[in-house]
C-alpha cells in the first residue's frame, strides 16, 4: 500500500507500513528531536521525499475552495494531500481539514490518533448583516467579521 505522510505521523509513534512518501514541506515542520528520529527511521525504512504536481496543487486547492477548507488548509496540508492525489495514495494523518478535502477528492484517509472526521461542508455568513460570502474576513457592507459555519 502506498501512503503519505503527514507531520502528525513524525509526532506519534504511529506505525506506517508499505510504501511511504512525504513531502519536502512536512520535513520542514519538523523540528523537534523526537520528531526528526522518527522520520530518520522512516528514511532508513525506505520513506521518499517528493514534491507534488503542480497540476495536483491545483485540484486540491479548487476542492478545498468547494468544501470552504481554503482559509484553513496550510500550503503543507495541501502538498500532503497533492502528492497523495497524484500517487493514488492513503494519507496518514489526524488533521480533520486534510481529511474534509481527502473526501472531496475521493483519497483514502488513515487517522492515527483520533476519529475519522466525517465530511462538512462549510459556509462564510456576516456576523452583522446575516449575508453569505465566499471566504471570512470583513463584511464589505456592515463592516462587521465573516465567520465560518457549518452548512
Amino acid at each position: 500500500m502506498k501512503c503519505v505522510l503527514d507531520s502528525s505521523v513524525f509526532f506519534t509513534d504511529y506505525p506506517a507500513e508499505g510504501e511511504c512518501y512525504t513531502t519536502p514541506s512536512v520535513t520542514d515542520e519538523l523540528v523537534d528531536l523526537k520528531s526528526k528520529c522518527r522520520f530518520d527511521l522512516f528514511v532508513s525504512a525506505g520513506l521518499v521525499v517528493q514534491a507534488p504536481e503542480k497540476g495536483d496543487l491545483v485540484r486540491v486547492r479548487e476542492a478545498a475552495q468547494k468544501t470552504g477548507d481554503l482559509p484553513v488548509i496550510s500550503a503543507t496540508d495541501c502538498d500532503v494531500l497533492a502528492l497523495a492525489l497524484g500517487l493514488g495514495a492513503t494519507v496518514f494523518t489526524d488533521d480533520f481539514a486534510i481529511q474534509n478535502v481527502a473526501a472531496a477528492l475521493k483519497i483514502p484517509i488513515q487517522p492515527l490518533r483520533q476519529r475519522a472526521a466525517k465530511p462538512v461542508a462549510w459556509k462564510y455568513r456576516c456576523s452583522g448583516c446575516g449575508r453569505y460570502y465566499k471566504t471570512d474576513g470583513e463584511c464589505p457592507v456592515c463592516g462587521a467579521i465573516i465567520k465560518r459555519k457549518l452548512k
